[in-house]
């Protein structure tokens, strides 16, 4: 979208794990957020011209010399600054301060003691209020004209303010949940210390993203490779609503897809959008890729091969084709920039079809990509996409074939469609669905002996996985009521022929990963 018509806020990454969680905050209040390297040049953020700037954390001691700084012309645009740990070191080194390696770090919860009442930054924070501590540095001295505005039991310097220029600083993370309130210091900072306006919403993205999309793509046509998982879902939508039948929607039914998956894409995007859409049944050619195959990354990359081979031939017959859509994410771009590099971004081969022939040229366009995942759902959302695919769990790439653990079969993904079937059933009914971020059941490459009916059986065994993380990177087991397991397993054992034994999963991210393979 063009951020020139709406106000922005800079954050400044040095490296910190919280950066994309700081631009989301600020998001919350309705503006625009953007992450850019700290090697940014003051230039470069004068064309920008955002109402603010924040300096994230970092893994850096501010105390080496060849610590990450910024453009020191940045003090002299007049812009307010947010320092955040390592953010308030570089702010306080940069303008005369001092900054040491106390005695006694600070790792944790702690409780602020409120030296400025009247300080704009910590307006309406409560006295004695949670916040966070992660940090080795910290503050000595001040810088000249900084006032210390707020202190823990081991920080002096917990929060410090120049009022006067707009520059504040904390030691602390306001931008995690462990910091109580956190979001309302964001806020104080983003609306009344930068005084940015919040009109920053999906409907304004929607409008500002058409007229781009129309602006960028003219008459020429668009072909989007269509899985039925969110982010490639909501990039259709959004593109068609802008271009109509200038978009071409390829689906490639690979017969790795979840129970009733192909019906409801072609349901949804065919029949109630109306959308060009090009359905591909190349279910034979994936499974007779994968027969005898049992090791995972040779898995994916068969189903990789086949994939680009079955799109290269749906892309020809579509006519001439100028672009080609992708449903990349916020998250993906920034991840592909170092925090020491310049503004260079590459696009994450899971997010692009990779591998097409060089004669099948097509210029990018990425509608969702200043996005968080949060924000395109709630964008499917006003788009009218309906919550099966809206509000659906991650799906791998490779679908299936990555769940049946071991040789891949038709009677064995059937048998694990079943399976996954019941297992998300019972999750919806529980009312749990939106508790969990993945789950997830796998056909494992072993037999069990068991008792059903009067009959000893040896059948196959099936574990059932259902994991909460914030973005992915790390995972906890969800703890399931144990009846809702119990059901499922029931369940399972009854209605799939094959299955006789169910486990659950209770390993975490790390040492484990969500997927089994």
């Amino acid at each position: 979208m063009d951020t020139k018509t709406h106000d922005t806020i800079l954050v400044l990454d040095f490296g910190a794990q919280y950066s994309q969680l700081i631009a989301r905050r600020i998001r919350e209040n309705q503006v625009y957020s953007q992450i850019v390297p700290y090697t940014i040049s003051a230039e470069e953020v004068a064309k920008i011209a955002p109402k603010g700037l924040v300096f994230s954390g970092g893994p850096s001691s501010v105390r080496t010399p060849d610590s990450p700084r910024p453009d020191k012309a940045l003090f002299d645009l007049g812009i307010p600054i947010l320092g955040i740990c390592y953010g308030l070191q570089v702010l306080s080194v940069m303008n005369g301060g001092t900054v040491e390696r106390p005695r006694q770090k600070e790792y944790g919860f702690a409780h602020l003691d409120i030296k400025q009442k009247a300080s704009l930054l910590l307006s309406g924070i409560s006295e004695k209020s949670q916040v966070w501590m992660s940090h080795g540095d910290s503050v000595a001295s001040l810088p000249d004209h900084f006032s210390l505005s707020a202190s823990t039991e081991n920080c002096t310097y917990a929060a410090v303010e120049y009022p006067e220029k707009g520059w504040y600083g904390v030691q602390f993370h306001p931008e995690v949940v462990h910091t109580t309130e956190g979001s309302r210091l964001l806020a104080n900072f983003v609306l009344d210390v930068c005084k940015a306006t919040a009109d920053w919403s999906m409907e304004s993205f929607i409008e500002s993203q058409i007229e781009e999309i129309r602006r960028t793509v003219g008459d020429k046509q668009v072909l989007c490779g269509l899985s039925g998982g969110v982010d490639s879902s909501v990039a259709a939508a959004l593109i068609h609503k802008a271009i109509g039948d200038q978009l071409v929607c390829v689906f490639v039914n690979n017969g790795l897809l979840r129970k009733g998956e192909a019906d409801l894409v072609l349901s949804v995007f065919r029949d109630n959008f109306n959308i060009r859409l090009q359905y591909a049944d190349a279910q034979d050619q994936f499974l007779s890729a994968l027969t005898g195959v049992t090791d995972p990354e040779q898995k994916r990359k068969n189903i990789g091969k086949v994939f680009i081979d079955v799109f290269e031939q749906e892309a020809r017959a579509a006519g001439e084709i100028d672009f080609l859509a992708q449903g990349t994410l916020y998250p993906d771009v920034i991840e592909s920039i170092s925090p020491s590099g310049g503004p260079s971004v590459t696009i994450k081969s899971h997010h692009n079809v990779g591998g097409l022939p060089e004669d099948l040229r097509f210029s990018l366009l990425e509608p969702l990509r200043e996005l968080f995942k949060d924000e395109v759902r709630l964008l499917g959302k006003e788009l009218g996409l309906p919550d099966e695919i809206v509000n659906r769990h991650p799906f791998p790439g490779p679908g299936l074939g990555v769940r049946c653990v071991g040789e891949v079969t038709a009677e064995r993904l059937d048998t694990l469609r079943e399976v996954d079937s019941i297992f998300i059933e019972e999750i919806k009914k529980a009312g749990l669905y939106g508790d969990i971020w993945q789950a997830l059941a796998c056909l494992l490459p072993v037999k069990s002996v068991g008792v059903q009916g009067d009959e000893r059986t040896y059948e196959e065994v099936c574990s059932l996985r259902a994991v909460t993380s914030e973005d992915a990177m790390t995972a906890d087991w969800f703890r399931f009521p144990p009846d809702v397991l119990q059901r499922a397993s029931s369940r399972i054992c009854n209605e799939v022929q094959r299955v006789n034994r169910v486990l659950y999963d209770v390993t975490s991210k790390p040492p484990g990963t969500i997927e089994w393979e």
